[in-house]
């Protein structure tokens, strides 16, 4: 018969806790943790100071052209769009024009606004939808200029406010998002959250103004990697204004 010899029982290990190592925001930048009122209040008088004439940048005389301008401008600048639309407009003065418009000669004209082959099918739905839903006006609600081809909320949003004088939303493009969460005025990083947190700190009658005023300084001042913090106006209450070590 064979001895078998017991093997000493291991004694548990305790799990060695990890500690995660604290993350240290940098000297240079702090981001705020929450949005504040007076904060808000403040940035906009001083903003609206600093731009007395701060306005929609996109050349047009009216909704239809906006709305066509507007739809171009998607990763475009609005230079490029503003030196793309005389000739286009020449040609499609209105909806029922565009409507009816060559594929192929549209995408030539508006190629130097990249994405054109999109763009070009969504401005032939838009005109197609405006002519056939709306008599070939450009409809100024919300809901019904969403509805339209290659119309999303922000696009819906610029033309409200700056053609029928309807503050609906805040329009919410690259520096407006940037600038909003640089200033702590929202956390967020979705467009629509971001309108959402805006609308709630700003009044209704200020929600057009204010995304002029934010691309304005995002254009002229705040600079996305090269911010001149030195010349702006809201430097001692923003909690991203870069300091000296």
């Amino acid at each position: 018969m064979k001895k078998t010899t017991k093997r000493p029982k291991k004694t548990a290990r305790r799990p060695v806790k990890k500690t995660a190592k604290k993350k240290t925001p940098s000297p240079k930048r702090r981001i705020a943790s929450r949005a504040n009122p007076e904060d808000a209040k403040l940035y906009f008088a001083r903003l609206e100071k600093a731009y007395p004439d701060a306005k929609c940048a996109l050349h047009h005389r009216d909704a239809y052209e906006l709305l066509v301008a507007t739809i171009l401008s998607a990763q475009c600048t609005d230079v490029r769009v503003n030196l793309t639309t005389p000739a286009l407009f020449q040609r499609y003065p209105d909806a029922p024009a565009l409507a009816g418009a060559d594929r192929g000669a549209l995408e030539t004209m508006i190629k130097s606004t990249g994405f054109f082959r999109n763009k070009a099918k969504s401005l032939a739905g838009m005109a197609t939808a405006v002519v056939k839903d709306h008599g070939g006006l450009v409809p100024h609600t919300m809901d019904e200029l969403t509805a339209l081809p290659g119309v999303g909320r922000k696009t819906a949003n610029v033309v409200l406010g700056n053609v029928f004088g309807i503050n609906e939303g805040v329009v919410v493009d690259t520096h407006v998002a940037r600038l909003a969460k640089l200033m702590g005025l929202t956390k967020e990083t979705d467009p629509v959250k971001i309108e959402r947190d805006l609308m709630a700190l700003f009044p209704r009658d200020d929600w057009t103004l204010l995304s002029h005023l934010l691309i304005e300084h995002g254009r002229k001042i705040c600079i996305a990697n090269r911010p001149k913090c030195g010349e702006c106006v809201v430097a001692d209450r923003c909690p991203s204004a870069r300091t000296a070590n």
